[in-house]
């Protein structure tokens, strides 16, 4: 045997023990051996696409330079063209390079939630497209798919065969007693948790944690999920590099306990990191665990589950601190989110396709801060979806309003500084340690969409209008609309951050101890060779910052990155209107490269 040859065998040696150790975790009962050798052939049925452990390290996940754009695949359409098309086209045109990756949320065959009911895992919605244009618009920009794994569309193949006693569907669903203790499971949503079906077998009362028609798993069968690892292959082939598992904390279920978070759901979780850090191209797992901010945390594993996971409390506690001008809670957040370790990091956002979430704001936002924020936000149109809590009492779960309406104002009502306020939640956004993802209705300051709601009868549709090509882009070309204002800025905002090794993804964080109305972190590159001190004023008068209380080292030069200009007092008072931001840094920027947020 060569050495070249025994090298690979020692690499899928040493893979095929990790897997069993995964598996055997999760299925004690079943010869794990055999499982673990299936699964990689499954994966690699190209073994030169296998690397071995020595080389995980050198893989480039992430730098200063990564931001996403989360989009439906359909979210902007063109008459007689195929909306993925569409959407390329829109990148291409408008974006260009200065955001690299793209999500582009669930673009499959699906029967309910705007893609989060998948009927067909393995095809592209004819209404959008096909593989041809998921994979050119991979070829372009890092591409992330979702990975709908805890549940699947009534209407699936797999769901005919589980009604019809037909393999492999039949086994594929988890099904429970109604009369069985179900006390504790943890409910995003207020509907019942069992919903009932009459198959050739007699009725079976299937788990649906989101919805009737969205019907959970049964992972304690492991053919279940060596047909994921087939899934995850093929969408690897078709160009996806970034992972998104979807409610992936509610995956395995256990009658008598709360049913999330459980011990096999993350020790899943570890075996698909351990697949894609071994496989040649450069994979990514980000977790969606809309739950409160220590429960999400766990995710990150001892380095060895999620690369990423969301920072699901950064939205509440964002508009919270912009529409009361307190970030006292905010700043409680950014100091209390512990350094990501080598490997992992954080997805920074403000919005998404759903609501802005609440239960991350358990027991970092008092209820009566969170009632006012409700309030203020029904008063400037937005929804309130609600979930089940323990004892059948309905919870608020999330605020539904698009993030550009939600800024309108303040808890006193609309004011005039919409389009700065805004800017101010995305300069915060964008200076803090992680990655950040903007929704493509935030890029746009897409209104609430009531025709949405009325037409769905769902309130998270108010956040999911489709636009038209040529009426976008004739509002992004004038100079005068707030869609074009609000583009501009925050492109250029992101063309700035990507040029500072300070705003790495695991760059150095400390929030700073500033004076009421005003938030601020420090960042440092991971050379030290710059700081930047990130400073916004989150209220709508006029604040005075102390520079000798931020601290600039005497000696340097600091400069503003946004404005450009020459910190020429560093012991002097600077100040701050209403909603501005400054990043302070001790390297210069390019004076022909500045922006104005």
């Amino acid at each position: 045997m060569t050495e070249e040859a025994m090298n690979d065998r020692a690499t899928i040696d040493h893979l095929l023990q990790r897997l069993t150790a995964h598996l055997g975790a999760v299925y004690p009962d079943y010869d794990c051996e055999a499982l673990a050798e299936r699964i990689v052939d499954l994966f690699w049925p190209d073994k030169s696409k296998m690397i071995p452990r020595s080389e995980i390290a050198d893989k480039h996940l992430w730098d200063e330079r990564d931001i996403a754009l989360i989009t439906y695949g359909g979210t902007i359409r063109s008459d007689g063209e195929r909306p993925l098309r569409t959407l390329h086209r829109f990148l291409k045109q408008h974006i260009g390079q200065t955001i690299g990756a793209v999500h582009i949320l669930p673009f499959f065959p699906y029967s309910c939630d705007d893609g989060f009911g998948v009927i067909d895992y393995l095809a592209v919605d004819e209404d959008l497209g096909d593989w041809s244009d998921i994979e050119a618009i991979a070829g372009d920009y890092r591409l992330m798919g979702d990975l709908v794994i805890n549940h699947g569309s009534s209407k699936s193949v797999w769901f005919q065969q589980f009604l019809s006693d037909e393999a492999p569907g039949k086994d594929y669903y988890y099904t429970a007693d109604p009369a069985a203790d179900l006390g504790q499971v943890v409910r995003p949503r207020a509907h019942p948790l069992l919903t009932p079906f009459r198959t050739v077998s007699g009725d079976r009362h299937v788990w649906s944690t989101f919805s009737s028609d969205q019907l959970d798993f049964d992972f304690t069968n492991p053919e279940l999920l060596i047909e994921f690892v087939k899934i995850i292959a093929a969408y690897i082939d078709h160009g996806v590099r970034i992972f998104r598992l979807d409610a992936v904390a509610f995956l395995w279920k256990k009658i008598g306990t709360p049913s999330i978070n459980l011990d096999e759901t993350h020790e899943i979780i570890r075996l698909l990191r351990t697949l894609m850090d071994h496989h040649a191209e450069t994979l990514v797992i980000i977790t969606e665990t809309n739950i409160p901010n220590h429960e999400n945390l766990t995710y990150f594993g001892n380095q060895n589950e999620a690369h990423v996971i969301y920072n699901f409390s950064l939205p509440p506690l964002l508009v919270h601190a912009l529409l009361t001008g307190n970030a006292l809670y905010l700043k409680r957040l950014t100091r209390s989110n512990p350094p990501a370790l080598t490997g992992c990091t954080y997805l920074n956002f403000t919005a998404s396709h759903d609501g802005i979430g609440l239960r991350p704001t358990e027991g970092a936002l008092p209820q009566g801060e969170v009632d006012q924020m409700l309030a203020c936000i029904q008063g400037f149109g937005g929804r309130v979806s609600m979930r089940r809590g323990p004892g059948g009492t309905e919870k608020p779960y999330e605020m539904n309003i698009s993030f550009f309406e939600a800024m309108q104002g303040t808890l006193d009502g609309p004011d005039e500084y919409q389009i700065d306020r805004f800017m101010a939640a995305m300069a915060i956004m964008l200076a803090l340690e992680g990655i950040p993802a903007i929704y493509i209705h935030s890029l746009l300051a897409t209104p609430n969409g009531y025709e949405d709601v009325n037409r769905t009868g769902h309130n998270r549709s108010i956040n999911r209008s489709q636009l038209d090509y040529d009426t976008i882009s004739a509002k992004l070309g004038d100079p005068e609309a707030v869609e074009a204002q609000v583009f501009s800025r925050f492109l250029a905002l992101v063309e700035t951050r990507k040029r500072q090794p300070a705003f790495h993804p695991n760059a150095v964080q400390f929030t700073l101890a500033l004076p009421e109305g005003l938030f601020g972190i420090w960042r440092q590159s991971r050379e030290r060779t710059q700081s930047i001190f990130a400073i916004t004023n989150v209220t709508n008068e006029e604040k005075m910052l102390s520079l000798a209380d931020v601290n600039l080292i005497a000696g340097d030069s600091w400069w503003d990155l946004i404005s450009g200009h020459i910190i020429a007092d560093i012991e002097g008072d600077f100040s701050l209107s209403p909603y501005r931001t400054v990043w302070f840094s001790n390297v210069a920027p390019d004076p022909a490269e500045t922006s104005q947020s």
